[in-house]
């Protein structure tokens, strides 16, 4: 008898144990099927300027499709809205994905914001995000947000790699370092500009000293005809080397033609320009994306100001391309970036370059005898008259993109020079 009631308390114990493993694999099995639930079920929206034609709409399509697939959204639960102009067509596309059930909706081009923000006022109950603006810390609408990355980072890191190769073509006797001209393709004179090519400029700097700038403007993001023509016109001034904040291929395929050296944007142009393309930056939106989608489906807030950084693989560089890039590039490249990280180097550390203050330049700036910056009211919180509102100058340098996500850097430094401001 003390036999059976020592096996009965075996079996019960057993029995309980087991009871216990299918209790916790039960729960652990609904709660997944819980979580599939919720992530097949959020529609998400996504509004583009352009289409994958454009290198720069084509990173955020990329974004798009990686954080919906590291989230488990189905294809059908993602809507993209293609060649959506910066106009009413914006807030019409958003309203379209409203009435589609997207509980979150990203757009991704400076001028879709006043249309998005028509949108989130006129629905509440959905979140609206949008890449590059800076009105929602001002706006203070809980479901419009902006967000950016510390791409100038990123821009200085490919101006070293540029700055490396008029070196070794100095070296090489192509050119003497007085010419060591860069040539820069923008779209308009936006500070998001302005902060990009003077980053990439002072990456160059930091390793070329005698390098300088000339930079021609499009007045369009996308135009392939004008962005190439732009490139020509740098090429023939005598710039040796080419780089761009616009989104077609003009650029990098007239370096390609001339036999230029060439730094793109947003991606590698390495299968059409393998001979001139040197290396490319470029903000990942990925996190961004996956955070603000997460947020939705759990019902947290979002932040009104977003930034990524390098920590946060917001700001990615391509591989280097060996077969164009001056050797050592990528070392150089490697040891900026871990001083960034730690904080050791600044990209707008204001002993690294001077300023020159007139009547109708660089108004808001105070310098010193050298024509060192030491303070610089910026406009952050943005207006009509673009008023400035925000010391950004503190500890040596300028504090780009910490009072809000998007650039505000919008100075004239020395060693620049603007062929054209129409735009």
């Amino acid at each position: 008898m003390k036999l059976s009631k020592k096996i009965l308390a075996v079996i019960l114990s057993a029995l309980f144990v087991i009871g216990c493993f299918a209790g916790c694999t039960s729960g652990t099995d609904e709660a997944d099927t819980t979580d599939s639930a919720a992530t097949s079920d959020i529609k998400v929206g996504f509004i583009f300027l352009h289409d994958e034609n454009s290198t720069y709409d084509l990173n955020f399509i990329n974004a798009a499709n990686e954080a919906c697939e590291a989230l488990g959204i189905s294809d059908e639960n993602k809507i993209f809205k293609t060649n959506v102009p910066e106009g009413q067509e914006c807030y019409d596309a958003a309203i379209d994905l409203v009435d589609s059930g997207c509980s979150i909706i990203f757009a991704d081009s400076f001028g879709h914001e006043d249309y998005l923000i028509e949108a989130a006022k006129n629905n509440p109950d959905v979140q609206f995000c949008h890449s590059t603006g800076t009105k929602a810390h001002t706006e203070g609408l809980s479901n419009y947000h902006n967000a950016f990355a510390s791409i100038y980072e990123g821009r200085y890191l490919a101006g070293i790699a540029a700055g490396m190769k008029l070196n070794e073509m100095i070296e090489a006797g192509e050119f003497t370092a007085d010419q060591a001209k860069i040539g820069y393709v923008g779209a308009f004179t936006y500070a998001e500009v302005i902060s990009g090519y003077t980053s990439f400029f002072l990456g160059a700097r930091s390793v070329c000293p005698t390098a300088t700038m000339e930079v021609t403007f499009t007045g369009s993001w996308y135009d392939e005809a004008k962005e190439k023509e732009g490139a020509n016109k740098l090429i023939a001034n005598g710039c040796k080397l080419i780089s761009q904040h616009a989104d077609s291929m003009g650029a990098p395929t007239a370096c390609e033609a001339a036999g230029v050296p060439n730094v793109s944007y947003n991606g590698s142009t390495i299968d059409a320009c393998p001979n001139t393309f040197i290396v490319s930056s470029r903000i990942n939106w990925a996190p961004y994306y996956e955070y603000a989608i997460k947020c939705a489906m759990d019902g947290t807030a979002i932040d009104a100001d977003w930034t990524g950084h390098i920590s946060t693989e917001s700001v990615l560089l391509t591989d280097v391309n060996t077969a164009a890039a001056a050797q050592g590039t990528q070392e150089a490249i490697d040891k900026a970036m871990a001083e960034l990280e730690a904080g050791t180097l600044h990209v707008f550390d204001t002993s690294t370059f001077t300023v020159t203050v007139t009547d109708d330049k660089n108004v808001n700036a105070t310098v010193d005898e050298n024509g060192m910056l030491t303070s610089y009211m910026a406009d952050v919180d943005t207006d009509a008259n673009y008023t400035a509102d925000t010391e950004a100058v503190a500890d040596g340098y300028f504090h780009e993109s910490e009072y809000r996500s998007a650039p505000y850097f919008d100075i004239q430094i020395d060693g620049i020079d603007l062929l054209d401001t129409a735009f």
